[in-house]
């Protein structure tokens, strides 16, 4: 039973892998066709038998088979979950090149975590802890496996909004100071990304990448909005548009929009200090009181037992 287990734990990592290659390799190529084109070009009789056989083992299964596995995840995962999996994906500054498919093929490479799990309880000794809670054991590992890439994610996302909203007020600022000095409003987003090296800097090198590439500033600004997820910056981009349509002074409107998110920033930083005490009752209950109690009623309840009361 146990080596079972663990010809079905390799099998499932093997699919895995698979599937990650399929999803990731880039198949614009045929190696079949360049093989034979190499044959043609040196002028040998050959025969598309022989072809084959002269290509790597890895192209002639391992790939096939990957891209197979991966089209079969693509083909069966909801189109919705892949839409939202990559806005999200988008509002975390796509991390390592990630894809929907291939982020959603990591989520079921967690379900392996409760394959694992209920192996573990199926070969431990009676009387642990594992013992007879296989079922259960598993259940939970392969939901927490499966929900984990999704949490890391998730706290990515709300860990670069944090870092964007802290940045927007300096990087208006200096909008403000370009476009006081006579610079155009593309000139000084294209400032601020050679001054500063961090998430909003890049999200304003991609829009002028946009702009130089035919498209419209108030679609590339409405899309970096839209790929950020905060409301400053959807705040933002409005008044920008409004005020090209308008005709209002750009400087004046940068202006306002600096001292209003100063102001959101100041106030977020006062709703954190708000929350820091709230925050502290859980340490505080269940570590540096008990703490207290153990080190202050230890020495009390010692002289107790060993005075005449204690018996």
């Amino acid at each position: 039973m146990t080596f079972i287990w663990i010809i079905l734990g390799l099998l499932l990592v093997g699919a895995v892998v698979l599937v990650i290659i399929g999803l990731r390799y880039d198949d614009e190529e045929d190696p079949l066709q360049k093989r034979l084109a190499e044959f043609v070009e040196s002028g040998k009789p050959v025969s598309l038998e022989e072809v084959e056989l002269s290509q790597p083992f890895t192209e002639r299964i391992i790939f096939p088979a990957a891209r197979k596995l991966g089209e079969l995840v693509t083909k069966f995962t909801p189109q919705n979950t892949l839409q939202a999996t990559a806005i999200k994906l988008e509002r975390a500054g796509n991390p390592a090149g990630l894809d929907s498919n291939s982020f959603f093929t990591f989520r079921l490479v967690g379900l392996s975590l409760g394959v694992l799990l209920y192996y573990m309880a199926s070969v431990s000794p009676e009387g642990s802890f594992l013992y007879g809670r296989g079922l259960l054991v598993g259940a939970v590992g392969a939901l927490l496996g499966f929900q984990i890439p999704n949490i890391l994610l998730s706290t990515r996302i709300t860990r670069r909004q944090k870092e964007i909203r802290k940045a927007m007020p300096d990087a208006l600022d200096l909008l403000t100071i370009c476009v006081e000095a006579g610079l155009g409003f593309d000139a000084a987003m294209q400032k601020v990304y050679e001054k500063w090296d961090n998430e909003l800097a890049r999200a304003f090198g991609r829009v002028i990448r946009e702009i130089q590439l035919g498209k419209l500033r108030r679609e590339a600004l409405r899309d970096m909005a839209n790929r950020m997820g905060v409301e400053e910056m959807t705040s933002f981009v409005a008044a920008v548009v409004q005020s090209e349509q308008l005709g209002v002074s750009m400087a004046h409107v940068l202006r306002i929009q600096s001292d209003q998110m100063r102001i959101r920033r100041r106030q977020l930083a006062e709703e954190e200090a708000h929350k820091a005490p709230i925050k502290m009752l859980i340490p505080m209950g269940l570590l540096i009181f008990p703490s207290i109690c153990i080190v202050l009623m230890t020495p009390a309840i010692l002289i107790i037992l060993r005075s005449g009361f204690g018996q």
